[in-house]
């Protein structure tokens, strides 16, 4: 889709920067020459998209929404000086907290250290006339101000009790791991062809009688408020539904929200899955399990987009042909689909973002996420192509190339095909690499436990690095030349053995998922060519730079690597996969770390970005009809989150 000069302006422009975060915009590239209808019909999922934004505070820590309100209020009716240290700390803090969705970095998981004092917050807190001021000081100020309190979102290993140890808000009332593994464990069926995703839209209690219950979030329960909003505008754009298909999504959807029954989530899942034919589309739900440590419960999630249908020539090539890549896969053929059912795959522009999808957000979605729903009915795939120009506009001439490729031969690699095979490898990711493989017959979906989302993008990542290799796409004319999957190869090795490093504190260890992910896919294949020096660490004047000498043995290797995580997957090898995960995924070289941090710091980049959203507005005519639905791409950072902080609030 051609961009307007305005448009190219918009994407990936610099909206604000504070601590280790760049917030850009992203445009919609031509929403204003789509039907009314259509507009109409983003407008109002759009809306949906925003109303549930306080549930995923609350899923992230039942602390986030008393801190974020509060200081939301000192920072609005301050009246002291704007440019004292002290106000310039909380700002900040409180800039993070938004982009985080609560007081823990959104991918290192640790908790935010306050830069401001208590004196200063107490001297603020006493310009509110509000009773309830020395209870907020008695239970918060420790959650602020002490590290030892609640000083991480999710614990994913160690030898901790990882319910206890995580900040998470899913379990309550000293809940501890077996007792949780224990509840689920009873509600499943042995060698059940369709297992519902036990516990995936609930929180769990022990009462104080020792009892455990479920609160499950729907209309009427838990976060009941919030879902009456969603629920409204999801009623809304029922007329402005495309067909009967997507009209019958969203009812399905609907009753999902009134019932809270994962039955009928699945029943919606499925009826999602098979409207392939509507150029708009939404993801609104609780979906991904993240940010839970046992990978049960899911965070709320919302996107709005439409097809693009230029770019999605080469994601329909990729799924026409995706029986043809399964038939071909490294992997055991007991692993393999016999049929490959429903794949689909698109290019898509987001038109708004909420929840944990915002403000920083995936570039690529495979759902739905369970395993007996992509065996029988398929799954849907997507790029996010303009969020993607909106990266690769913000990173021009940067010096990041500069400073991390070993030389002008990788550099000219990155230049003529790094855009293309980054987006490539989404593709391959999200349409064939996670609707990939089957479980044997009897394993259960969650046998991997805290290894489990890891194992899974390492899966999808492998598959499509494996892939890009293949003369395959040069037969489908998706890559231009044999030189062009080396680009890819390249980048993804310096990202997981070195400048990923750049996201991690000092000290600390890979926590995040994709991030042990790309350690684990990158350090495996380091250390199994050490004996061919498929890829080495070279240092030149005191930097450390990947060098890759057989890219071939390179894809060998991934291919022996994907066999083995489909293995783990399918048998549900819990111990293999700790295993695996531990020894390559997690652990950091101290000095290297230095090095790399030290190298980026001078460069005077983020290491982390996000967006905010265009204002949709309704124009009305003197009647009262609405006649456009408009974009407004002019609002700031902060204007944004006190505006979806006044207008998208509930009583949760």
């Amino acid at each position: 889709m051609n961009l307007s000069e305005t448009e190219k302006g918009i994407s990936g422009a610099a909206v604000d920067r504070f601590a280790d975060i760049q917030v850009l915009r992203y445009e919609v590239p031509g929403f204003e020459m789509l039907p009314l209808r259509q507009k109409q019909l983003i407008y109002h999922l759009s809306e949906a998209a925003l109303c549930g934004r306080d549930i995923l505070f609350d899923q992230n820590c039942s602390y986030n929404l008393p801190i974020r309100r509060r200081l939301e209020a000192v920072y609005t009716q301050y009246t002291g000086d704007r440019d004292n240290p002290e106000f310039l700390a909380l700002e900040t803090y409180l800039k993070r907290l938004w982009f985080a969705n609560g007081i823990h970095h959104h991918y290192g998981e640790d908790k935010f250290r306050p830069d401001f004092s208590p004196a200063f917050l107490d001297e603020q807190l006493r310009n509110f006339p509000d009773p309830a001021a020395d209870r907020f000081r008695e239970a918060v100020y420790p959650v602020l101000f002490d590290p030892a309190v609640l000083p991480k979102r999710c614990v994913q290993s160690g030898d901790l009790d990882l319910v206890r140890a995580s900040a998470v808000n899913y379990y309550a009332g000293g809940l501890g791991r077996e007792e949780v593994e224990a509840f689920y464990a009873r509600m499943k069926k042995p060698d059940d062809p369709a297992p519902l995703s036990y516990g995936l839209n609930s929180s769990l209690v022990k009462r104080a009688d020792g009892g455990i219950e479920e609160q499950v979030w729907h209309l009427g329960g838990m976060y009941g408020k919030a879902i009456e909003g969603i629920v409204g505008h999801l009623e809304r754009a029922i007329p402005f539904a495309e067909n009967k298909r997507q009209e019958a999504v969203i009812r399905k959807l609907l009753d999902y929200y009134r019932s809270g029954d994962l039955k009928t989530f699945d029943d919606y899942s499925i009826l999602w899955v098979g409207d392939t034919a509507s150029e708009v589309d939404f993801v609104n739900g609780f979906i991904e399990t993240y940010a839970d440590p046992l990978g049960l419960k899911a965070s709320w999630e919302a996107n709005v987009n439409y097809i693009d249908k230029d770019a999605s020539r080469r994601t329909r090539l990729i799924s026409e042909n995706a029986q043809w890549f399964e038939d071909r896969s490294p992997i055991d053929p007991r692993f393999r689909k016999p049929q490959v059912k429903g794949v689909s795959a698109k290019v898509i522009n987001v038109a708004m973002l909420g929840g944990d999808c915002y403000p920083s957000t995936p570039i690529g979605i495979n759902l739905p996420n369970a395993d007996w729903i992509r065996r029988d009915y398929g799954s849907k795939s997507v790029t996010i192509g303009n969020i993607t120009r909106a990266y690769d506009k913000a990173a021009e001439g940067n010096g990041f190339h500069e400073e991390f490729v070993w030389s002008e031969a990788e550099r000219d690699l990155l230049r003529r095909y790094g855009n293309l095979t980054d987006d490539l490898h989404t593709d391959l990711h999200e349409c064939l690499g996670h609707g990939s493989g089957q479980l044997l017959p009897g394993v259960d979906p969650d046998a991997l436990g805290a290894y489990g989302s890891t194992l899974e993008e390492a899966r999808a990542d492998l598959f499509a690095l494996y892939y890009l290799a293949d003369d395959k796409l040069l037969e489908l004319g998706i890559l231009p030349d044999k030189e062009a999957y080396k680009a890819e190869y390249y980048s993804y090795l310096m990202n997981g053995l070195l400048t990923q490093l750049v996201r991690i504190e000092p000290g600390k260890q890979v926590e995040e998922a994709h991030m042990r992910n790309r350690q684990l896919i990158a350090r495996w294949v380091f250390e199994q060519g050490k004996p061919a020096r498929t890829v080495e660490l070279k240092s030149r004047e005191g930097k450390t730079y990947v060098f890759i000498n057989d890219y071939r043995r390179l894809r060998d290797l991934f291919g022996r690597l994907l066999a083995e995580v489909q293995r783990i997957k399918s048998e549900g090898d819990y111990r293999a996969a700790r295993a695996l995960v531990e020894t390559y995924g997690v652990q950091v070289d101290p000095a290297l770390h230095k090095e790399v941090r030290a190298r980026y710091a001078r460069l005077n980049l983020a290491p982390y970005k996000g967006f905010v959203n265009p204002r949709m507005y309704e124009v009305r005519d003197k009647s009262g009809q609405v006649v456009d639905i408009r974009l407004d791409y002019t609002e700031t950072y902060v204007e944004q989150m006190l505006r979806y902080s006044r207008d998208y609030s509930f009583a949760l």
